[in-house]
């Protein structure tokens, strides 16, 4: 019997597929289980059909991001039926966030595992299958389930937590397979959250904000640049807050100087910046350090005062674009993305179009944006959920129309000129293209450049001419690969 690939099977192999689901710090969760499964001689498969495991890490954000990760745990669960399957494990923020009410729900699981039991992955995940062989080397795989056709149940809607918060900090010893091209990692510089944002549930289970040394940090990017990555993306639920509990006044903006020593990164990106935790300080020292690069990722989630008091984070649209303006006069050429929320409890029509009059004022490169989603263990569920979901619908579609107009006048911008490049090899859909990314496009959320001229590696960086959009994606030929 063969894996799928004309490999014969070794029975006494555990063969893992894992399925990724919500975002970039949940990913590094991921990789972290791959780590520790990875060190016990597992074997990664591309096709969810050869896995003997498989171990789904869930999204338990808001509604759809449960819903979603209900779909594919009972499609996963599927798999048992006369196939390779023999043990489905379900872990990460859905677990800790509704663990009493998934384990009642979800039968077809074998096992779960809380955001403070990565490290449990191999006993609870390898448990009644056979003996693992010595390591075997393969690739890590994050194999996508097909998720149509499956009705999912509904879990969350008014269940209680059932674990505390968490309290689990990887660090630079923690073993880690990376699921990322081989020149990219997102690097977690804290967890948790202490902010107080009503819409928000991430601290009663990811736990209060608890960052890293700078040490471990350093030390984990540079393992990381020797094993060949030459873009990191910082990562964290409010990254400007780093380091505060550990007493540094200024701690981002002293972490980037200590990467910025790092002499085989080239590109060192920030996320998740929160507007009222931002210093000048750390503006100016993004804008000085080279490898740190022109880019600034900070949700904002509205405008209007009285809706930003709602929501607990203060502020209004005026200090919003004053604080941009800051960033634009250190960093001219600065990509900014915010992220938003339309139909918030209370929002009236006036008070989206002054989000939208924002948006227009904003000029910004990026823009996602959510229907708010009533959620238990936040102080927003004792308000009335009363913006319709037809309203909600229509505002973000409004929403995101009127940012396309602004992101398409924007790409234009950028014609004719010569830019770095990333390379991250063919398109999806066609070989006569190369797809990579400028320092101001970060992965899988942004933008593209497609190469229609010329030829770099995968991995390399390259000089390329901006000759034409496609959307939000730009089209260029390679004037000098490296």
């Amino acid at each position: 019997m063969s894996d799928g690939s004309g490999t014969p099977r070794d029975p006494a192999v555990t063969r893992v597929g894992v399925i990724s689901l919500g975002c970039a710090k949940n990913l590094v969760d991921t990789e972290v289980m791959l780590g520790h499964l990875d060190r016990a001689g597992c074997r990664f498969v591309q096709d969810p059909k050869d896995a003997d495991l498989i171990v789904v890490n869930t999204c338990g954000f808001i509604g759809p991001a449960r819903e979603e990760s209900i779909r594919t745990i009972l499609e996963a669960a599927q798999l048992k039926q006369g196939g390779a399957l023999k043990r489905l494990v379900v872990a990460g923020c859905m677990v800790q966030r509704y663990a009493d009410e998934l384990k009642q729900s979800l039968p077809e699981v074998d096992a779960f595992v809380g955001l403070d039991e990565l490290d449990h992955i191999v006993g609870r995940g390898l448990a009644d299958l056979q003996p693992v062989a010595a390591r075997t080397e393969s690739a890590a795989a994050l194999p996508v389930l097909d998720s149509s056709g499956t009705n999912a149940r509904e879990v969350g809607a008014t269940a209680v937590a059932a674990w505390s918060p968490a309290s689990y900090l990887y660090d630079d010893r923690t073993p880690r397979r990376r699921a990322t091209p081989s020149w990219s990692a997102y690097v977690k510089i804290a967890e948790g959250c202490d902010h107080t944002c009503s819409f928000c549930a991430i601290p009663s289970f990811r736990g209060v904000f608890r960052s890293r040394t700078t040490e471990s940090v350093v030390k984990e990017a540079r393992a990381l640049a020797e094993d060949g990555v030459r873009e990191i993306n910082l990562i964290a639920q409010d990254s400007s807050h780093y380091g505060r509990d550990l007493g540094l006044r200024e701690g981002l903006a002293g972490l980037l100087r200590e990467l910025n020593d790092v002499e085989d990164l080239r590109w060192v990106r920030v996320h998740y910046l929160y507007p009222n935790t931002v210093t000048s300080e750390l503006i100016d020292t993004m804008a000085a350090l080279p490898r740190v690069v022109d880019y600034v990722d900070i949700p904002l989630q509205h405008s209007h005062p009285a809706m930003l008091k709602r929501m607990r984070r203060g502020g209004s649209g005026d200090s919003h674009l004053e604080l941009l303006a800051k960033f634009r006069r250190a960093m001219p050429d600065a990509a900014l993305r915010s992220t938003f929320i339309v139909g918030f409890p209370g929002e009236t029509d006036e008070q989206f179009e002054a989000l939208l009059d924002f948006l227009r004022r904003a000029e910004l490169d990026h823009v996602g944006a959510f229907t708010y989603s009533h959620e238990d263990r936040t102080t927003a569920f004792d308000l009335v959920d009363d913006v319709s979901e037809e309203t909600k619908q229509h505002r973000l579609e409004a929403l995101m129309q009127t940012q396309q107009e602004i992101a398409f006048r924007r790409t234009k911008a950028w014609l004719g000129r010569s830019v770095e490049v990333l390379v991250e090899g063919p398109h999806a859909e066609t070989e006569h293209l190369l797809v990579g990314r400028m320092a101001g496009q970060a992965p899988d959320v942004d933008g593209q450049i497609l190469i229609n001229d010329g030829y770099a590696e995968p991995g390399s960086f390259a000089r390329v001419e901006l000759t034409e959009t496609a959307g939000y994606d730009l089209v260029g030929r390679v004037v000098d690969g490296r």
